[in-house]
C-alpha cells in the first residue's frame, strides 16, 4: 500500500504498520492467490525480512528465502507470510550473501527442485548439494542471463562472512531485469556512494531497501537507517521503494516500531511518501 493513497501518516502507523509488528501470526495461514500476469506486469510478494518472491509472466524467482524460526539464538518474531508448500514452481533462486538471516540452508533445501541458484563468489560451496542443478557464482557487476531474465550482482558496503574469520566470501545486491522492467534487491548494506553508480549503470524501477538493524550491538556501520535508505533510493533514481529487513528478527537495539516510523517521517519531509510502498507479508502486489 502506498502512503500517498488516501492514508494519513498517523493512521497508517497506528492501524497497519505498528500492529502488524506486534501481532504474531497464529492459526492457519491463508493460501495466497498469485495473479495471472499480463505482458508488462510484475508481481512482488514479501515473505518477511529480506525474503521476496518476484514474478513475471514467465518466471517465479525467490530472493534470500528464509523460513527459519531461529537464527542460532535469535528467535523469529514475525512468521513468514506464506508456507513453502504454497509457493508456485520456482524457476530461479538468488542469495545475496552468506549471513544466516539471508542464507538458510534448511530453507534452500526445501525450495530446491533442480533449478539454478545464483550467489556471490565463494558462496557456492554453501548451497551445493542442496538440490540445485546449477550453482552460478557472480562477481560484482557480473551478469547471468536466464532466458529473458538478466541478473546482475551489484556492490554493497557490508561483509560476507558465514563464521567469524570467514572473510573471503562475496556479497552484494541483485538487479533483476525483464522486458524493460527492473527490480533491485539491495541485500544488506550501509549507505555508500555506490548507490549512485548502480543507478547510473542499471535502470532501477523498484528498489527493495533495508531499513532495520541499524543500532547494532557491535556498533558496526553495516546497515542503513531509514533516512539513509531514502537517501539510497534517491541516489538510485528509482521509481518505487519497498522497505524490508525490519520487524522479523530482533537483530539490533532499535524498537521494532521505529524503522517504519522514521522512514515515513523522513519520506513526508522529503515529499517522497507517495513513492514508498509497504507490503504486507504473503500478499502479492502487482506493479
Amino acid at each position: 500500500m502506498k502512503l500517498g493513497e488516501g492514508w494519513h501518516k498517523r493512521n497508517f502507523l497506528a492501524e497497519v504498520i505498528i500492529p502488524s509488528l506486534f501481532t504474531k501470526r497464529q492459526g492457519r495461514k491463508l493460501k495466497p492467490v498469485f495473479p495471472e500476469l499480463a505482458a508488462g506486469q510484475i508481481a512482488l510478494t514479501w515473505i518477511g525480512h529480506a525474503s521476496f518472491l518476484i514474478q513475471t509472466p514467465e518466471h517465479s524467482i525467490l530472493v534470500d528465502p528464509n523460513w527459519a524460526k531461529w537464527l542460532k539464538v535469535v528467535k523469529r518474531i514475525r512468521q513468514p507470510g506464506l508456507e513453502i508448500r504454497d509457493l508456485p514452481a520456482i524457476d530461479l533462486v538468488l542469495v545475496t550473501h552468506a549471513h544466516f538471516d539471508h542464507l538458510d540452508r534448511k530453507t534452500l533445501r526445501a525450495v530446491a527442485t533442480d533449478q539454478p541458484v545464483i550467489v556471490p563468489e565463494h558462496v557456492g560451496g554453501l548451497v551445493s548439494g542442496l538440490g540445485f542443478h546449477h550453482v552460478q557464482e557472480l562477481r560484482c557487476w557480473e551478469a547471468f542471463e536466464f532466458g529473458s531474465l538478466k541478473i546482475t550482482l551489484t556492490p554493497a558496503r557490508h561483509w560476507g562472512a558465514r563464521i567469524l574469520h570467514d572473510n573471503h566470501r562475496g556479497f552484494g545486491g541483485f538487479h533483476v531485469e525483464y522486458a524493460g522492467r527492473s527490480v533491485f534487491h539491495c541485500g544488506d548494506s550501509a549507505y555508500f556512494d555506490g548507490f549512485k553508480e548502480i543507478g547510473e549503470r542499471l535502470p532501477v524501477e523498484i528498489a527493495l531497501l533495508p531499513i532495520g538493524a541499524y543500532d547494532a550491538p557491535t556498533k558496526r556501520d553495516v546497515h542503513m537507517n531509514p533516512e539513509q535508505a531514502l537517501k539510497a533510493f534517491v541516489a538510485l533514481n528509482a521509481r518505487t521503494m519497498i522497505p524490508m529487513h525490519f520487524g522479523t528478527f530482533r537483530l539490533s537495539y532499535e524498537p521494532l516500531h521505529e524503522p517504519p516510523q522514521r522512514l515515513m517521517e523522513c519520506a513526508e519531509a522529503l515529499h517522497l511518501a507517495d513513492r514508498v510502498c509497504f507490503l504486507q507479508e504473503g500478499e502479492p502486489k502487482v506493479f
